[in-house]
């Protein structure tokens, strides 16, 4: 099958890594960075890229979207010829996890925590991502009455529960997701050597490229990935399990 990669550039390294690895071909794109400041400008430059490559010459049985929700800018994105296919994931820090589980495991009781990859490392500006307000990014910043609404009595108090720690309570930690395959490049002895001049706790975690893989081989599982087919866009959801659907356009 022929794909086309369209992703955020802090995953090159990773993309490479796995589009080596697949009887596919593979043709790839990269986004800045520095895009994911502005939901709304990275929303119209990746639906500007799908546009341009459905109006091309060149045959894709399907555009891949290295993504995940990130800060909603996924959201309303829409297919008019070629199926798209996205992992379920809130942001990239679920395509470093390999899983979207494993990001709730980590993250569910500190969602504003800085976290790092080689990627970020890589490509200037910060060492880590910067969520800013990750409640309002994921469209969650709600009244507890509106979670009771859209979500019910029991499921609004844990969303509220899990959600909402002290703005503070992990502002002096990051993260730091190792990919095994890339280990031997330093990233991770550069950042927690960054992190000890900021007087900053530092973590690692153990990474995975366990999603990509399967998305660069066309094993995309209705668990883990969402494919949008031509006539329907994507219907951010707002919970841990789905995150995102696709709808009628």
């Amino acid at each position: 099958m022929q794909f086309k990669l369209l992703s955020c550039e802090v995953l090159t390294r990773e993309v490479c890594h796995a589009v080596v690895r697949t009887q596919h071909t593979v043709d790839l794109e990269f986004t800045d960075k520095g895009a994911h400041d502005d939901a709304d400008k990275l929303r119209a430059l990746i639906q500007h890229k799908i546009d341009e490559t459905e109006a091309g010459n060149r045959h894709y049985d399907a555009i891949l979207l290295g993504y995940g929700l990130c800060g909603n800018a996924l959201a309303g994105i829409r297919s008019q010829k070629i199926q798209l296919v996205i992992p379920r994931a809130h942001d990239c820090c679920t395509l470093f996890l390999g899983d979207k589980n494993r990001f709730h495991e980590i993250f569910s009781e500190r969602p504003s925590t800085p976290f790092s990859s080689a990627g970020y490392m890589e490509h200037g500006g910060t060492y880590s991502h910067e969520s800013g307000d990750f409640l309002e990014q994921q469209g969650l910043k709600a009244s507890f009455n509106e979670y009771v609404e859209i979500y019910g009595e029991e499921n609004a108090k844990y969303l509220w529960d899990t959600l909402h720690t002290t703005k503070n309570e992990h502002s002096q930690e990051i993260v730091f997701i190792d990919i095994p395959e890339l280990a031997h490049l330093g990233f991770a002895e550069k950042c927690q050597e960054m992190a000890e001049q900021d007087n900053t706790e530092y973590i690692q975690v153990e990474g995975s490229m366990r999603l990509l893989h399967k998305l660069i081989l066309g094993k995309w599982d209705a668990a883990d990935f969402l494919v949008i087919q031509p006539g329907e866009n994507i219907e951010a959801v707002y919970d841990w399990e789905e995150i995102m659907r696709s709808k009628k356009t």
